[in-house]
């Protein structure tokens, strides 16, 4: 049950619901997800793929969170863009990247992901995930690693219990799933929107299923960062971070999930400094600096 309560049913809403109109607004109004100018599609594994491109440089693939969408990364896109070409796609069944199939898995959506920079020609790329989109991003650097150069992990877990998920999200998240199974269960006819959600409560509650084995693989360095009051657990984020072998670890202070929201300042400023400074070996007395 992987836990990271869909963004567009719960933390988007609390997100402006708790801060002032201005910062509600900037969601309402804000063209990412919905730019004609650089908005396009890209047929992707049986379906539509909607994905935008902005900026120029090295090229970086921001991958977003479930339920979630490309505007959810409103404060990241204009600061990675200054520097990098961004990548930012709706992952598949979300957004504008309507699939009507039965299926979803994070594999499915990581080789989509893997798919999408084949056809924009992108042999290697860094790479930005939140909540499943870190999840997708493990994925990417596990199935497809020469697919990614430096990779960046916001809230991400390996497996669907308690020992990774807070208990009160965890039982949370169980709830719903029952609920709309139940609702599918009812229905005469089940609505294409009931159905969507239906997949995306399911890859909530019952998945990833990453082993300690599987990150061992992983070689690009990576940054695994988690808030110490994320709906996963700290000691689960380190786990993460001590079982990939090039990695540094962030838990960042008074935080929850929503890291590139809530702390987007810090989050950006830590992320931008680890793509650009030279990845290093902190061991025997390199310790004590």
């Amino acid at each position: 049950m992987k836990l990271r309560i869909t963004l567009t049913l719960l933390i988007l809403p609390l997100f402006k619901l708790s801060f002032a109109q201005d910062i509600k607004s900037a969601f309402d109004t804000t063209t990412y997800g919905r730019n004609p100018a650089v908005g396009k599609y890209a047929d992707i594994r049986g379906f539509k793929m909607y994905y935008e491109t902005y900026g120029k440089g090295e090229p970086l693939l921001i991958i977003h969170g479930n339920g979630g969408s490309i505007n959810n990364f409103l404060f990241q896109i204009p600061y990675f863009a200054k520097n990098y070409q961004v990548i930012i796609a709706d992952s598949r069944a979300q957004g504008k990247s309507v699939d009507p199939t039965d299926s979803l898995s994070y594999e499915m959506m990581t080789d989509d992901l893997n798919a999408l920079l084949d056809k924009l020609n992108l042999k290697s790329c860094y790479v930005i995930g939140w909540s499943d989109g870190g999840i997708n991003g493990l994925l990417l650097a596990i199935r497809h690693p020469d697919k990614v150069k430096k990779l960046a992990v916001t809230g991400a877990n390996l497996w669907p219990d308690t020992t990774a998920v807070d208990p009160f999200v965890y039982n949370w998240a169980m709830k719903a799933n029952k609920d709309i199974q139940d609702s599918l269960k009812k229905a005469k006819t089940p609505s294409p929107q009931l159905k969507n959600q239906a997949k995306l409560y399911h890859l909530l509650s019952f998945e990833p299923h990453i082993t300690i084995a599987q990150l061992h693989t992983i070689t690009c360095p990576t940054l695994v960062i988690g808030g110490d009051h994320d709906v996963l657990k700290p000691e689960h984020t380190m786990l993460i971070a001590h079982s990939i072998q090039n990695s540094y670890l962030w838990i960042i202070p008074n935080s929850g999930h929503s890291t590139p929201i809530f702390k987007k300042d810090q989050f950006n400023q830590v992320v931008g400094d680890f793509f650009a400074q030279p990845f290093r070996t902190i061991d025997k007395f390199g310790r004590f600096n």
